[in-house]
């Protein structure tokens, strides 16, 4: 591990390489009994990748455990059965299979690409067990509908930033990996980002944006600084040279406060939310060198409050109604189907016409 520069950057540089070390393939094997049981399906085919690109929210052939639902489309003329044909079709038997293996194992998943978890289509399964899957249907349609996964498709986004430049010659290809990991009920109370810069633990931070009493209680959060730090220094530092000592982890705590594990692992850059930290806050605890991480939590029931009774990730929700029409629909074909509907909605008019107009409003970039 190098020695750390007087006065290093807010940021460091990662290479490729270093940049791909956060994959999930690549720095599990080596945490594995420090975090979430999961199984790797990698490399995925180009069809795959072809279909989380494509127009429309919807599910593979034969993805569903049930028999086929009539739609929408199903009833619609023949115009609209012509859309539908046009519309390639998706089926992946081999990776139907993988997944419902580790429903098997697990039993149930929540899945995620390389780098990135659909945590922004949560609302897309039942609110009372955010992110589980159950069948193969349940993955393609959180994956299908985020924006977060969107990220690991895009060599541009990989590799923002990354010096020298992303070269496939020179640093090998990037494959497109699917993880399915254990899923259990988490108590997101008991969550926490932990900030790691030239492998010096800087500052922890509470995850979930909502007040908690119990993280105002001093001997608390005593306890949890010594418990993160404590296992930070036994199981992860200074055993990843690629990062070069920079990098961001997601712990989650047991009940008791006293252990826990490693969710994830992310890049020490700009992309990943700081949370309650600034990258400012953090560089100047860098900088004074002091000795023992500081903790950030949610102080009090106004901390936040903007966020508080908002839905997480609300940016990127839309109307059932919309995914309900998207069903079978090239991206022409919906467009005008939803434009219609818009027009009769207005048609009928209300005293909140204008702010119905604007939620009823489908956001192109996540439907089409």
């Amino acid at each position: 591990m190098p020695a750390p520069v007087s006065h290093p950057p807010r940021f460091p540089s990662y290479s490729p390489p270093a940049l791909l070390a956060f994959q999930f393939s690549h720095w599990y094997p080596r945490f594995a009994p420090a975090s979430i049981k999961s199984t790797v399906v990698r490399p995925l085919s180009p069809a795959f990748r072809q279909y989380l690109d494509s127009d429309g929210v919807f599910v593979p052939d034969g993805a569903e455990d049930i028999p086929a639902q009539s739609t929408l489309s199903d009833r619609e003329s023949d115009d609209d059965d012509d859309d539908d044909t046009q519309r390639p079709r998706y089926t992946f038997p081999e990776l139907d299979a993988r997944i419902r293996a580790a429903v098997a194992d697990y039993g149930a998943v929540f899945p995620k690409l390389n780098f990135s978890s659909p945590r922004d289509a949560a609302w897309m399964l039942p609110a009372s067990s955010p992110l589980k899957c159950i069948t193969p249907a349940d993955v393609y349609l959180l994956l299908k509908s985020s924006d977060f996964v969107q990220h690991d498709l895009e060599l541009e986004y990989v590799f923002d930033g990354c010096e020298p430049p992303y070269s496939a010659a020179e640093h090998g290809p990037y494959e497109l990996e699917l993880v399915l990991r254990k899923w259990y009920p988490v108590d997101r109370a008991r969550e926490l980002r932990c900030f790691v810069r030239q492998e010096v633990l800087v500052g922890i931070s509470q995850r979930d944006p909502n007040f908690y009493e119990f993280w105002n209680e001093p001997e608390t959060q005593q306890k949890v600084i010594a418990a993160v730090t404590t296992f930070w220094e036994s199981n992860i530092k200074g055993r990843w040279e690629e990062t070069q000592g920079d990098y961001v982890f997601d712990f989650l705590l047991t009940r008791d406060l006293d252990r826990g594990h490693v969710v994830d692992f992310n890049p020490y850059a700009p992309r990943t939310d700081p949370l309650l930290f600034t990258y400012a806050d953090l560089h100047t605890r860098l900088l004074a060198r002091v000795g023992c991480p500081e903790l950030r939590v949610v102080d009090s029931p106004a901390h936040l409050a903007a966020t508080r009774n908002a839905p997480a990730h609300q940016h990127n929700m839309v109307p059932l109604e919309a995914l309900a029409m998207s069903s079978g629909r090239d991206a022409a074909a919906f467009a005008g189907a939803w434009e219609e509907e818009i027009k009769r909605s207005m048609a009928e008019g209300s005293e909140d016409e204008d702010e119905d107009r604007t939620r009823r409003k489908p956001r192109l970039g996540l439907l089409l």
